[in-house]
């Protein structure tokens, strides 16, 4: 048997740095207010449908949607987004407070063509914001991703922002595009032929080669922005720059997901050589209405799991392994079922403990110490249990001593701890 295409086992060997990375983020998460969420993995289908836009690729093509057997359809999350909205709305929080702050993480299921750092079944660190539209939260956000990656060790880090401009300055730019595109319709591929019409902006996110071709040129979001969107772009930027956060303002920069307003963003690093996307969001300030809640301003954004670990492991950015405490080495039956109850009540209290039950030799057992990265090992054979005296040896040291077995327990929870 063998995992289904695109999924994949992520084993102890590799945790490691998938549980610092979350360590690190929601510690940063929680220092600036956010609260974490958990939502399911299956919703209805209709959610995905009007959040992320009927004609996106995602819908189109690449949701695991099937019937249930109530006649209706139902979705794995390819997101995290429209699910958290779901909630908010569902619950009412925004009676009791709409300012919400949120982070989660988990998986998302999408039928793309696997390749190396993108699965069918991949991971995503979401956190989202509900209630405030200054923006000052647009930047908050870009300048806790810039800290976050700081922390992991990642460098040569550069936030790409545009603005994609709102409801009201929106139609001014589709109208510039849709006269741009109007020459060059024979480059457009299939699906963006059936687009130009009802959704020309989706064009823009087109990776087809004869259509990044006939975009050369093409009118940008950013140059027919209203007044309220030119002025809140200037406080995201400027506001970047006071900070230190290194930002390029990149105008051919669209989301792949219909919602977006305003700023959207993604943070790349070139420590590799070339660029990559280890995150991305942006402002949706429209969603919340759409889904069946009030007018609320919304922002957010997702980190590619899969993604930023493949590049710290590249950069051989490695998670100090945690030294097994006490392994302890039992010679013989009797000794085996004391080393079981010392261990579990070591384990009780806190203390990193293991026995190897095989049976093995005293020279095996002290190579399965070394491999454990165990910091001392206590020995119990027949002739330690008729003196009633075990040995204690620090690994580190070689340096050996005596344990009475009378209470040997908060005698070796003292050594162990000091």
């Amino acid at each position: 048997m063998q995992t289904i295409r695109g999924f994949r086992d992520i084993l102890p060997e590799h945790i490691s740095l998938w549980q610092r990375v979350e360590q690190e983020a929601f510690s940063l998460f929680e220092s600036f207010g956010f609260k974490e969420i958990r939502i399911p993995v299956l919703e209805k289908t209709d959610l995905f449908a009007r959040s992320i836009g009927e004609t996106t690729d995602i819908v189109e093509k690449e949701m695991y949607t099937f019937p249930d057997r109530k006649g209706g359809h139902l979705t794995l999350r390819p997101e995290a987004t429209a699910s958290i909205c779901r909630s908010y709305i569902q619950h009412k929080m925004y009676a009791t407070d709409p300012l919400r702050k949120f982070y989660m993480t988990g998986p998302m299921f999408r039928r793309e063509r696997p390749q190396k750092g993108r699965y069918r079944q991949f991971y995503q660190i979401d956190a989202e914001v509900f209630g405030i539209e200054s923006a000052y939260i647009d930047a908050e956000l870009i300048f806790l991703l810039n800290e976050l990656f700081k922390r992991l060790g990642l460098t040569g880090l550069t936030a790409h922002i545009n603005s994609l401009g709102c409801p009201e300055c929106r139609p001014s730019f589709q109208r510039a595009l849709l006269d741009f595109l109007g020459e060059r319709k024979e480059l457009l591929c299939e699906n963006c032929t059936r687009r130009i019409q009802k959704n020309p902006l989706r064009i823009l996110d087109c990776k087809v080669e004869s259509c990044q071709q006939a975009l050369q040129g093409a009118p940008a979001t950013i140059d027919h922005l209203c007044p309220a969107c030119a002025d809140h772009f200037d406080i995201v930027t400027t506001t970047l720059k006071k900070q230190g956060v290194e930002f390029m303002v990149d105008k051919s920069l669209v989301r792949g997901l219909d919602y977006y307003t305003r700023t959207a963003w993604e943070i790349k690093t070139t420590t590799l050589g070339a660029q990559s996307a280890v995150a991305g969001g942006g402002r949706y300030d429209g969603l919340v209405q759409e889904l069946g809640g009030p007018a609320t301003p919304a922002i957010g954004f997702a980190i590619g799991f899969d993604r930023l670990v493949e590049v710290m492991a590249q950069l051989e950015i490695e998670t100090p392994k945690p030294p097994l405490d006490l392994f302890i080495i039992a010679l013989g039956a009797a000794a085996l079922e004391q080393a079981y109850h010392w261990s579990c009540e070591l384990n009780q209290r806190g203390l990193r403990t293991e026995v190897d039950f095989r049976g093995k030799s005293l020279k095996s057992l002290m190579k399965r110490a070394n491999k454990l990265n165990a910091a001392h090992v206590l020995i119990a054979g027949e002739n330690e249990l008729k003196e009633n005296q075990l040995i204690l040896r620090n690994m580190e040291t070689k340096d050996q001593s005596s344990l009475s077995m009378d209470n040997l327990v908060p005698e070796l929870i003292n050594i162990l701890k000091s």
